[in-house]
């Protein structure tokens, strides 16, 4: 799996018609509050240029692209942390994704109803962030009840977790998100387990008309706004247009984009974003019949990345025999590759980059 992606917003603020847009997995949508109630889930095949223009050259009999997959959780609203409106159920499902999209509605429409009146994009993101961030103070609260007597006897580990929690509880009570925190490794390490809502990396959707999308209007800048401030980033969808470009058949997306003024569509987007916030990379293999894209942290070791497609392959790891997409494409072959030595033998200690096209020698 390249990338899990949690989607979370108010009701009514188009969550279920982006998602749908996105996966045409064909969740239901509808007028009305909680219209969503277990999670939906859809994955994506990630679009990828390269992947495409390296099976051009090689024509492969199988192609297969990395994921990304998201999940269409239901509404949040004022008391989500305290369950109102199935919101611990709610809040459970966004600690089990990588990232979180988090939409905003940014368009006026007398025909859905906004269950908090007229549309306010900064009110709506801190009723949401602020049930994130109660429901990350009672996490922090219970797990402080449960070792304190530890760090109280003097255990130098249960010493360190409370003053991190500590710490954490006032940046909270402050209203401010996990996320914001600067963390050693071994504080990181102390803080995972406790999956907060807060500490996940956002990314602000604001969904607007498709006449607010063309002006950019104030809505959209409010969004940008409050999302730069916090450090986090910001992408504008019109969730309309989304479900249009989706019934049109592939050939014909690119026409209508460019008829819009678009360079991308809305998942491309997403998929841009939420591979930077993760600090994500593709790299390529050919082994067989099969082409495939595989999804990795920036920084992997050309083991690991060998892991990724099966565990021995890392344990037996001899080489990596690498070509650089960009230098396969000038020269439009594997076997000319070779011939001019342009194929490299890499070791353990070489960092595979975005767009490498590996193959793996090792023992069984």
């Amino acid at each position: 799996m390249g990338l899990r992606c949690g989607i979370i917003g108010l009701p009514n603020v188009g969550k279920s018609t982006i998602f749908n847009a996105l996966t045409a997995a064909c969740a239901e949508v509808a007028n009305y509050p909680f219209c969503t109630i277990d999670p939906n889930i859809g994955i994506v095949p990630v679009p990828d240029e390269r992947l495409e223009k390296i099976a051009q050259i090689i024509k492969p009999p199988k192609v297969t692209h990395t994921t990304i997959e998201f999940l269409d959780i239901a509404g949040l609203v004022k008391g989500a942390s305290q369950g109102e409106g199935l919101g611990n159920k709610f809040l459970g499902n966004i600690r089990e994704v990588d990232t979180i999209i988090h939409i905003v509605r940014c368009f006026d429409d007398t025909s859905v109803v906004h269950m908090y009146g007229l549309i306010d994009p900064i009110r709506d993101i801190e009723i949401v962030n602020t049930e994130l961030v109660l429901a990350d103070l009672e996490t922090l609260e219970k797990r402080i009840s449960k070792i304190e007597r530890l760090a109280k006897s003097g255990d130098k580990l249960a010493i360190k977790e409370v003053q991190l929690y500590v710490r954490m509880q006032d940046i909270l009570g402050r209203g401010k998100p996990a996320r914001i925190v600067s963390l050693n490794e071994e504080e990181q390490e102390i803080l995972h387990s406790l999956h907060l809502l807060t500490a996940k990396k956002i990314l602000y959707v604001a969904n607007a008309s498709e006449a607010v999308l063309k002006c950019n209007g104030d809505y959209i800048r409010q969004v940008e706004s409050h999302a730069k401030q916090e450090g986090s980033k910001s992408i504008v969808i019109c969730g309309d247009l989304e479900a249009e470009i989706a019934l049109l058949p592939k050939e014909e997306r690119k026409a209508f984009l460019d008829d819009l003024g678009l360079q991308e569509s809305g998942l491309q987007k997403l998929i841009r974003e939420g591979y930077d916030l993760l600090g994500l990379i593709t790299f390529y293999t050919t082994v067989g019949t099969e082409l495939r894209a595989w999804t990795i942290p920036r920084g992997t070791c050309a083991p690991a990345a060998a892991g990724k497609i099966h565990s021995d392959m890392e344990r037996g790891f001899i080489r990596a025999e690498i070509i650089h997409f960009d230098e396969f494409v000038r020269i439009g072959s594997m076997v000319k590759a070779k011939e001019q030595g342009i194929i490299r033998a890499e070791g353990k200690n070489y960092v595979l980059l975005d767009g490498d096209i590996a193959h793996f020698r090792f023992n069984v």
